[in-house]
């Protein structure tokens, strides 16, 4: 079938909803790898962070006793099952670390086996991929299409919150109009003290100011850079709860790159109701093709 005709035919299925009788159905928001007997490409990129848990699930099953991973005894958990694979990095791996994965399927059918890369993510881990030797069901690809437009919509709301934005005054008058504000206004707490820092920490927090609005919270930290290191600048971070759930960061700003033997000022804003900015809270900051990365942790709001 001709791929025009294929999306055609997905459509149609798609919009009839129609019942086809199949083995499993594709996880919602999970990544799908699809391996090829031919496929001479480079084997593909995973992320992974040290702590977080990443799961594998493959199609056919594995030879358990065969699976090789470079660095091992880096791992806190390798998990392999008999269609799955549970992998959880040590706090020994470092940002922009490689590692390579090599299963082995049991059935001897072509891909006989897989080479997977891991990379070493400062922060984020993909926490579900699923991997394909052969045909996908029709079910897989209505889930993918399902996935897409859930993602179409965000990047749609997204789109209109920043066309809302370049309507929206500046300043005071912009928090009052987007509704960020109630009769209290904004409230500050500085929580230098009670935040604790991470040994390996590439820079170090002066002072640290933590921030609560109606719709969102912020987190003002004063950072130096270690002695004998480059300028640093931050390229993304994550505020994560107890719990393991994370506050969606809207803007990372930073007022330019910090020298060593100076101070510099990052922002970082997230999207928070009042409910939802209880609790104590993980910062991690990281710089952009760099091992560099500051982890804060207990921090609160007011």
């Amino acid at each position: 079938m001709s791929s025009p005709s294929f999306v055609v035919f997905l459509g149609l299925l798609l919009t009839s909803g129609a019942s086809v009788a199949q083995p499993e159905a594709s996880a919602p928001g999970a990544r799908r790898i699809e391996l090829t007997p031919d496929d001479v490409l480079s084997a593909p990129e995973i992320a992974i962070s040290a702590g977080l848990s990443t799961i594998l699930v493959f199609d056919s099953d594995l030879t358990r006793d065969a699976v090789e991973l470079e660095g091992r005894d880096r791992f806190d958990l390798v998990d392999v099952g008999q269609t799955t694979l549970r992998l959880v990095p040590s706090s020994r791996v470092t940002a922009g670390e490689k590692f390579q994965l090599v299963m082995r399927f049991r059935d001897g059918a072509v891909p006989a086996s897989t080479s997977l890369l891991l990379r070493v993510h400062p922060a984020k881990a993909e926490p579900l991929i699923e991997v394909y030797r052969g045909k996908r069901t029709i079910e897989t690809y209505q889930q993918e299409a399902r996935d897409l437009r859930a993602e179409l919509m965000r990047c749609q709301g997204e789109i209109a919150r920043l066309v809302d934005d370049q309507d929206t005054p500046g300043g005071l008058a912009g928090l009052v109009s987007s509704r960020a504000l109630d009769e209290h206004g904004v409230t500050g707490r500085v929580v230098t003290k009670d935040v604790t820092q991470a040994a390996g920490n590439a820079l170090e927090a002066i002072s640290v100011k933590s921030y609560r609005s109606m719709k969102g919270v912020a987190v003002e930290i004063n950072l130096t850079v270690k002695a004998g290191a480059p300028a640093w600048v931050a390229k993304g971070a994550t505020l994560r709860g107890k719990a393991g759930a994370e506050l969606k960061v809207l803007r990372l700003w930073q007022q330019g790159p910090i020298p060593m033997g100076e101070f510099g000022r990052v922002v970082v804003e997230a999207d928070a109701p009042t409910a939802a900015a209880q609790g104590v809270f993980s910062l991690k900051l990281w710089e952009a093709d760099g091992p560099r990365v500051i982890t804060l942790g207990n921090v609160t709001f007011p």
